[in-house]
């Protein structure tokens, strides 16, 4: 037995050696670049070891990866800007998003997972094979532009069925929602932290040259002439963050619907969320933000009134829902002002300046009608509005493509949605969009019908009304908001989420909370 371990014995000596002299080797390279002063090239190798060590374990465990994937999207930016905005970080998270789909797709193989077929398919894949003819149009500089397209238009669209698989039961929905309300209120409270200490707050010194501008900007208030600069919070721009609450206020009332239905775990945290949420849409200076968030809660609050269980006597706890809801978001926004009245000042007298009728500066005419309708005319007067100039010429990113190719970017996009696709894929285009758009809410309202009077219809419909608001108003705004990939992703995810809430309905064990009848002695059950 034992001249039958001396060989394995060697072998672990070999190993245990051949790792030691590796550790000298490289403590060694590492204690020459600190003494050299070169900590970039450690940072990127610390990052890459963790990501070589993130890539083995999102092998193992798909759902610990996708979460892990959900983290690095959120925060990808706040690396990007505190190292030098290179290309490799750039598509970091499709890298790490293709390792989550691979461990997937092999989970699915052996256990049967993510069995959704979505009804809408159909219809998107004539846009999808619009999109793919024209990344061969003649028109186009490179056909690296058409694959930065496709990447922008449909990579993302495999959430959905990772989005369908991962929530099981009603404890997968909670720890789905509650880790995204958390995580966004965090970045709410850093993005209302940076409004007031200012742009040097979560910026390093000196930010890439593409990212300097995005990363400082000012507003000035039309009549008092107020300055205040726009928060960008650990994303790259202002825009971006003021997209992300649009989405986080969205996700967090629909949550807290949801919650106050099924269970009273978590009901502190998304309450939280929604006061810290409400307080930095008023701190972004972003009218879109402001009056997308005044939309929502009136639109939600209503329809949970309207899906609310009321046979089930649960039809009170969605309407303290939308109140309180209310009433931390106006709390927060009143110890906002009292506290800091310069900073919320100012931007109280700009959306009053620019938003309200009877102001000097009124502005809301100008921004939703006048300005995009003039984009779309001007998409129609290029030259190739007919067949369009190839996917993804008019795209975000394209200077990482025009770097790699060492040209300028092409110079041919509007800052209009649906006059965006005609620049890029011809007059086809935006009538193939709303086709598989208006198809997908179709079907997604058909599933929230199905909800009504369960309490999964809150966050059905919040869903549902995120997909409507991104699909329809964003875009009009601008193209930039469906591809921007934060928005992309949790479209998609949410939409998976969606099409497996009806399951859950049907299936889970789990009870709505019961309310104690009045002759029972005892307290009712209060939220």
């Amino acid at each position: 037995m034992l001249n039958t371990r001396i060989p394995a014995l060697k072998g672990q000596v070999w190993i245990s050696l051949a790792l030691f002299g590796l550790a000298l080797c490289l403590a060694w390279e590492i204690g020459g670049r600190i003494v050299a002063g070169d900590f970039r090239e450690l940072e990127f190798a610390a990052l890459g070891f963790v990501a070589c060590a993130v890539a083995v374990a999102m092998l193992r465990n798909w759902r610990a990866g996708f979460y892990f994937f959900l983290l690095w999207l959120l925060f990808e930016d706040f690396v990007r800007k505190y190292m030098g905005n290179a290309t490799l970080l750039f598509f970091g998270k499709d890298v790490l998003l293709a390792l989550v789909y691979i461990a997937f797709y092999i989970a699915a193989k052996r256990s049967g997972e993510g069995k959704l077929r979505p009804p809408f398919l159909l219809f998107l894949s004539i846009f999808f094979w619009l999109a793919v003819l024209q990344v061969f149009n003649p028109n186009s500089p490179s056909i690296l532009y058409g694959l930065l397209g496709l990447k922008l238009y449909f990579y993302y669209i495999p959430l959905m069925y990772l989005g369908y698989a991962l929530i099981r039961n009603d404890e997968d929905l909670r720890k789905f929602l509650l880790f995204n309300v958390s995580i966004a209120a965090l970045i709410g409270a850093l993005g209302i932290a940076q409004a007031i200490l200012g742009n040097s707050f979560l910026n390093p010194a000196t930010l890439a040259p593409e990212l300097q501008e995005l990363g400082d900007l000012e507003k000035v208030t039309p009549i008092s002439g107020q300055m205040f600069s726009l928060p960008d919070s650990v994303f790259v721009s202002s825009g971006r963050f003021s997209e992300f609450l649009i989405l986080a206020v969205i996700l967090a009332l629909g949550a807290a619907g949801y919650i106050l239905l099924s269970s009273r775990k978590g009901r502190k945290i998304v309450f939280f969320a929604i006061g810290t949420l409400g307080v930095a849409t008023l701190m972004s200076g972003s009218r879109g933000a402001v009056i997308s968030a005044l939309v929502t809660a009136i639109a939600l609050s209503v329809a949970f009134i309207w899906g609310a269980p009321w046979q089930r006597q649960q039809g009170h706890r969605l309407i303290k829902t939308i109140r309180r809801s209310f009433i931390v978001a106006t709390l927060g926004l009143a110890a906002l002002i009292l506290i800091f009245p310069t900073a919320a000042g100012s931007r109280v007298a700009f959306y009053a300046e620019t938003l309200l009728p009877s102001s000097s500066g009124y502005q809301i005419t100008n921004r939703t009608w006048n300005y995009p309708i003039q984009n779309l005319l001007g998409a129609l007067s290029e030259p190739h509005w007919i067949i369009g100039n190839g996917t993804g010429v008019g795209s975000l990113g394209t200077q990482y493509v025009a770097r790699l190719l060492g040209q300028r970017s092409p110079d041919v996009w509007v800052e209009e949605g649906y006059g965006d696709m005609i620049v890029e894929m011809g007059i086809l285009a935006p009538f193939l969009w709303l086709l598989w758009t208006g198809a997908l809410l179709y079907f997604a309202w058909r599933v929230v019908r199905r909800l009504r009077g369960t309490r999964f219809f809150p966050i059905g419909i919040a869903i549902l009304w995120y997909a409507f608001w991104l699909l329809y108003p964003l875009t009009y705004g601008g193209l930039e908001s469906y591809e921007n990939y934060l928005n992309n992703a949790y479209l998609w995810l949410l939409i998976g989420v969606l099409f497996r809430l009806p399951d859950l309905a049907s299936n889970s064990a789990v009870p709505l909370p019961a309310v104690a009848s009045r002759s029972s002695g005892t307290d009712r059950v209060e939220f």
